[in-house]
């Protein structure tokens, strides 16, 4: 990366470099990303696998700029979408200077983990930089339990520092920032300080509504969609709405009317549920077109799925 010219490191104190979050789906990645940055650039819903893209988000502080790499949950897979978004995660760990592996703190059952430790070790195995451990969620169980699962992660790495964190309410945050900064190497600032994301505006809104979707649609209809954003049209006058065509794709017709339901009720809760975050995201009103287009096995379709910076 080259630095930001306006970047002032003459102190040699200033610390800056690549974190990337992994772990398993639905351990709260984007939670904690949205949490660090402060505004919503990922999207978070109680489904696994819900984070497809690598996202990045960066915070900046007086004496350290983390560029923190979302990425989607490891897991085994079977689909080339799913192929590909592991291929992400890992991809992103050869561009790292610390990997966080955060983990949900909730499962705690001996033989879960057990089925979870070659594919972890696996993972971690290939990553030749520190590595922190985060423990998520313990604001849901009892504190004095959190040991024996520590020792379980401790015998899986050799992590470099162990933290307990709740993303959701912030504990433990504070710590885990101290630990990142700790590790990260002497840099120059890469990007301005009041910059959060690389991440484009068409994109966030594409994945706003990709999120509704999950939200609001049942069993495994959300997997089989996607969101393309077929225009953004945004005038000089900050008084006009921000207008945005964007179709839904799905691979079958019966998809396809799920997603419009019963005289368009569930196309017109996404599109009601995904302007308010949109709104807020660009600080202007939004009009917002939604249509749905069955396009058979796009999921399976290399070049759609390069269209969704899905592939390379």
């Amino acid at each position: 990366m080259t630095p930001f010219p306006l970047a002032n490191n003459a102190h040699g104190d200033y610390r800056s470099g690549v974190v990337a979050i992994i772990g398993p789906p639905n351990a709260g990645k984007s939670t904690l990303l949205n949490y660090f940055i402060g505004q919503k650039i990922a999207i978070v819903t109680p489904r696994p696998q819900t984070t497809r893209n690598r996202i990045l988000g960066i915070l900046t502080g007086e004496s350290y700029q983390i560029i923190l790499l979302d990425t989607p949950g490891l897991h085994q897979p079977r689909a080339l979408l799913n192929r590909e978004m592991v291929r992400t995660a890992l991809d992103t760990l050869a561009e790292a200077d610390v990997v966080l592996f955060l983990a949900d703190a909730t499962v705690d059952d001996p033989e879960r983990l057990e089925e979870f430790r070659g594919e972890f070790s696996r993972y971690l195995g290939n990553i030749r930089c520190p590595v922190i451990l985060a423990l998520n969620k313990v604001d849901l169980r009892d504190k004095e339990t959190l040991p024996p699962l520590l020792d379980w992660y401790a015998s899986l790495y050799p992590f470099s520092a162990a933290v307990f964190l709740s993303a959701l309410s912030g504990e433990g945050t504070g710590r885990l920032l101290d630990e990142l900064v700790r590790f990260l190497p002497p840099g120059p600032m890469y990007f301005p300080e009041d910059m959060p994301t690389d991440a484009t505006e068409r994109f966030i809104a594409a994945e706003i509504i990709r999120e509704k979707i999950f939200l609001l649609a049942r069993e495994e209809v959300p997997y089989s969609t996607a969101v393309m954003i077929d225009s953004f049209q945004e005038s000089p006058d900050d008084r006009a709405p921000v207008v945005i065509h964007a179709t839904i794709l799905v691979e079958q017709p019966s998809q396809k009317g799920i997603l419009i339901g019963r005289q368009g009720r569930m196309l017109a809760a996404i599109r009601k549920q995904a302007v308010p975050d949109i709104e807020e995201m660009l600080g202007r009103r939004v009009t917002l077109h939604l249509w749905v287009k069955v396009k058979k096995k796009w999921s399976k379709n290399e070049r759609i799925l390069r269209e969704l910076g899905l592939s390379k």
